[in-house]
């Protein structure tokens, strides 16, 4: 008989606690270029994704693709260096199984981060976004097919998948330090390609301020069984129709990196005053 996907989940849930003493409240999920974030944490312990069972191994080539388990913040944290895309050739299943083990690690919030593209003009490249809502244009949804109760309700509300709670205290914790924050909608897009002049426009039209290619299955996946989301999206090329140029991806690496600093500052002081 086949393994049903809490089967799955329990038994990389097992491996990992086997491989750390870390018992995490809170996770992270780190984006394109953003990987740096672990420098700044207290390391227990590394695990490569390919040794974790039914876990799916990174492809993207800025995505090291390791599960990191330790403190920061002075909260014990699981952060993920690198994520897994739909573009990747990934189901959403599969996406978002690293976000149902989180839960059953007994994981209470989740902080996931991007690198994004600017489709509002107040939003520059290296300004950081936290993401109010989304938009899925993906296509697919992680919670098609059968429910499983033991991993979530069938129809979870979205009417707030981005705390409202997390949000203010983002807020609070960036005017304190100083840090600039930007607030808007993130719109999913399937990639790998970039969107077209007429599509960003469709974008900006009905309402998203960042595109992106990620991130949205797992704030389901996180929402259906019950974590709390924080979303921070770095601005890391403009996406204005009128004013469009050619994408080089090396300089929207660059800059996700000139941005991480304070991404990085930001995330600790939240996870301090939580």
């Amino acid at each position: 008989m086949s393994k049903t996907t809490y089967d799955m989940i329990i038994e990389a849930k097992t491996f990992i606690e086997k491989k750390t003493t870390v018992k995490p409240d809170y996770a992270i999920i780190l984006g394109t270029g953003l990987g740096r974030l672990v420098d700044s944490m207290k390391v227990e312990s590394v695990i490569p994704y390919e040794t974790i069972p039914h876990f799916p191994v990174s492809t993207v080539e800025t995505h090291a693709g390791r599960l990191i388990m330790g403190t920061l913040g002075g909260k014990t944290v699981m952060a993920m260096q690198g994520r897994f895309h739909f573009y990747e050739g990934y189901t959403m299943q599969q996406i978002v199984f690293p976000v149902r083990v989180m839960k059953f690690m007994n994981v209470r919030s989740l902080v996931v981060s991007n690198a994004a593209g600017g489709l509002n003009p107040l939003f520059p490249p290296g300004t950081i976004m936290v993401i109010t809502d989304h938009i899925n244009l993906l296509g697919s949804n992680p919670l098609i097919g059968q429910n499983d109760n033991r991993i979530g309700p069938q129809y979870p509300d979205m009417s707030e998948p981005y705390k409202r709670e997390l949000i203010e205290l983002c807020r609070r914790v960036a005017l304190d330090n100083r840090i600039p924050l930007a607030f808007g909608v993130y719109a999913a897009m399937p990639g790998p390609c970039l969107e077209t002049r007429a599509e960003y426009r469709m974008l900006k039209t009905i309402g998203a301020d960042a595109i992106g290619m990620s991130t949205v299955p797992e704030v389901v996946a996180a929402v259906h069984c019950g974590l709390s989301v924080l979303g921070l999206s770095v601005i890391t090329d403009s996406c204005l129709p009128d004013a469009l140029e050619p994408v080089d991806i090396k300089k929207i690496i660059a800059n996700a990196n000139g941005a991480e600093p304070k991404l990085v500052s930001l995330i600790d002081k939240v996870l301090q005053s939580l």
